[in-house]
């Protein structure tokens, strides 16, 4: 079997992160022509396309293989040169350990961000957060661009551990003006197919899902999609659901203050929508993953409904 040196496989890794040639060069204090060289060499060795050369480069399949190890050999020889007290860096001290975690919006915008104040301060660890919704996470964790990711599905990837972390739990809500407009006659399930709708992007079908659990059809909402209005940050969704552009679904840290206060008012006092969530994180003896993952699981049994 060819041996992969590790000098082409950084290189592969850094074209990946920093997105062309030329940055991957500076990065690596190379010359373009080199970072070339290296890119040729590895895809010989392995007989495969490793790059597709768009702006930013991605990697094919098989590069995404080699982006895993790469990242993976990274993280085992932090921890190896931690353990040993090896530094890498001026004045003695070893440089932090950069952990790329997926997390999607309304997470972040809850209860993941105070888990990683949980994170012990050795060893020394940055974050570098991917957002992403909890359904498409995984793609990141098989693309070997993220450590470990918030998802919700129970299915490991290769190479990846899961374990459930509990239930996200989301209000159907609307303004009281919205409701008294578009809402206040018929059937709830009509009504709401009807009327404006916000969605997160145009991936996210929370909404859709809801309307069906009702007792709705399995055609898109709204009918015409005239009327679906798309926020992509889960602090301007709740905020546009207050303003009327449209109902949705809140999460439950966000919705329940705003009821109270009567900015908000529950379309459904009987259903609610929970979206279960697992930590997936690479089968690897690293410290430093170890030690988010418990800080996360803890964080999630605190705050999330216990998994279904």
């Amino acid at each position: 079997m060819e041996e992969l040196p590790l000098d082409q496989v950084n290189t592969l890794l850094a074209v990946v992160d920093e997105g062309t040639f030329d940055a991957a060069a500076a990065a690596l204090h190379v010359t373009p022509s080199a970072v070339s060289q290296r890119i040729k060499a590895l895809e010989q060795r392995t007989g495969r396309v490793l790059l597709m050369r768009s702006k930013p480069v991605r990697p094919t399949n098989s590069g995404q293989v080699i982006v895993r190890f790469a990242r993976q050999l990274a993280l085992l020889e932090r921890g190896a040169r931690t353990e040993l007290g090896l530094t890498s860096e001026p004045g003695g001290r070893q440089g932090p350990t950069r952990l790329a975690v997926a997390v999607n919006a309304d997470s972040l915008a809850t209860w993941f961000l105070p888990s990683l104040t949980r994170v012990p301060r050795e060893p020394a660890i940055c974050f570098e957060l991917h957002r992403e919704d909890e359904g498409h996470t995984t793609a990141l964790l098989r693309e070997g661009q993220v450590m470990a990711a918030v998802t919700s599905s129970p299915d490991p990837v290769a190479g990846c551990s899961v374990r459930a972390l509990g239930r996200a739990r989301y209000l159907p809500v609307a303004s009281p003006e919205f409701e008294e407009r578009y809402l206040a006659s018929g059937r709830l399930v009509d009504r709401l197919r009807e009327a404006p709708v916000m969605s997160f992007d145009r991936r996210d079908a929370l909404q859709d899902v809801f309307v069906r659990s009702l007792g709705g059809t399995d055609a898109p909402l709204p009918t015409a999609g005239a009327f679906r209005h798309y926020m992509p940050t889960s602090e301007g969704f709740c905020a546009s659901v207050v303003a009327g552009l449209g109902w949705g679904l809140v999460p439950e840290a966000h919705a329940l203050p705003l009821l109270r206060s009567g900015a908000l008012t529950l379309l459904a006092t009987d259903r609610t929508m929970d979206v279960p969530l697992f930590w997936q994180q690479w089968k690897l003896d690293s410290p430093a993953l170890a030690a988010v993952a418990a800080a996360v699981t803890a964080t999630a049994a605190e705050e999330l409904l216990p998994p279904g």
